[in-house]
């Protein structure tokens, strides 16, 4: 007859050889800010290898688009993360919103203005020269205030609504136009036939983090083992999909986006890469989803510059660093 020891054993072997019972996971779920695409990738990479499972999480990826409320739906409960930015962040820090960010995983905001090749425009500054810069309502209220307040020569009569249709940037030569490092300057390239010149605004002193983990204070005070193993897994998601094989990510993308193309997806790994988005600044030497107390304030006092928050503002309930910046993933990197 087996001792109560060896029966303990027996079924400790069994566990870990995979037949006895397997620990529940704990369910959890993100909503991204748009429809999927490359720039989610490391979170459908965590889906796909099993690297959430392995953190002893089940995740449901929520994908946004123009009808989604992905944010609405994380103030109410309904998801558990969100794909938030610092500019929402601490908006909702002033309307009384509990939200907070956890985690960034880009360094740089992948926002782009886009010249036409041989008009001049050879550095940030030279866009100040055209006639145009073609600008949705978001850019007009942040970026392009910055843009006055901090170059030369940017004058309120350069705005014209930009109306995510690039037929009138590509027609005049003397005009400019927002758009996303990833997707717009392809796009062009292929309606037009020419690559359009790209100006990162973060190369250009701009300093939002971007394509965050946003979760609610209720979540970090309550469920801080679960944040923190959706961060890690998320991270290690993100070394393995820029770094090994994300065929099966890649495949879960065009499942929930059938419109997106293998090339528009190789296109933009390339760009997230060659421009740091992920990997620069502090990331490189603490990982990726890196955040600093000195680079979140640099961000609000720029944002107050412009007067789109209160300098009186506590932003600081708008973040926490203590989940990132601890090197995890790292490892990964091949």
């Amino acid at each position: 007859m087996m001792s109560k020891t060896g029966l303990a054993a027996l079924a400790m072997g069994l566990m870990l050889a995979g037949t006895g019972p397997a620990l529940a996971l704990d369910e959890v779920s993100y909503g991204t800010n748009w429809l999927a695409q490359a720039e989610h990738g490391g979170f459908y990479q965590a889906v796909a290898d099993g690297t959430y499972e392995k953190h002893g999480l089940k995740v449901k990826i929520i994908q946004g688009g123009p009808n989604a409320a992905n944010r609405s739906l994380l103030i109410a409960g309904k998801v558990d993360f969100y794909m938030g930015g610092p500019l929402g962040d601490m908006d909702a820090v002033k309307e009384g919103i509990p939200m907070i960010s956890v985690a960034s995983i880009f360094q740089k905001d992948p926002q782009v203005l886009l010249a036409h090749p041989n008009a001049g425009v050879e550095k940030f500054e030279d866009l100040a020269k055209l006639d145009t810069i073609f600008m949705g309502k978001d850019g007009y209220v942040t970026y392009f205030e910055w843009m006055k307040k901090n170059f030369k020569g940017f004058k309120e009569e350069q705005y014209k609504p930009y109306t995510f249709n690039p037929a009138p940037f590509i027609a005049d030569k003397k005009s400019a136009q927002q758009g996303y490092l990833t997707s717009e300057p392809y796009e062009i390239e292929k309606q037009a036939g020419w690559a359009p010149k790209v100006f990162l605004l973060a190369d250009a002193g701009y300093s939002p983090y971007s394509t965050m983990i946003t979760t609610t204070q209720g979540m970090v005070d309550k469920k801080p083992d679960v944040v923190q193993r959706f961060v890690d897994a998320s991270i290690e998601g993100w070394y393995n999909y820029i770094y090994g094989d994300n065929k099966k990510a890649n495949e879960l993308i065009k499942k929930d986006n059938p419109e997106m193309t293998d090339g528009q997806i190789a296109y933009s790994i390339a760009k997230m890469k060659e421009y740091g988005i992920l990997e620069s600044g502090e990331a490189l030497t603490k990982g990726i989803g890196c955040m600093t107390d000195a680079r979140y304030k640099q961000f609000f006092d720029e944002m107050v510059q412009i007067n789109a928050l209160p300098k009186d503002l506590d932003y600081k309930k708008a973040y926490t660093t203590k989940f990132v910046c601890k090197g995890v993933g790292m490892a990964l990197k091949k």
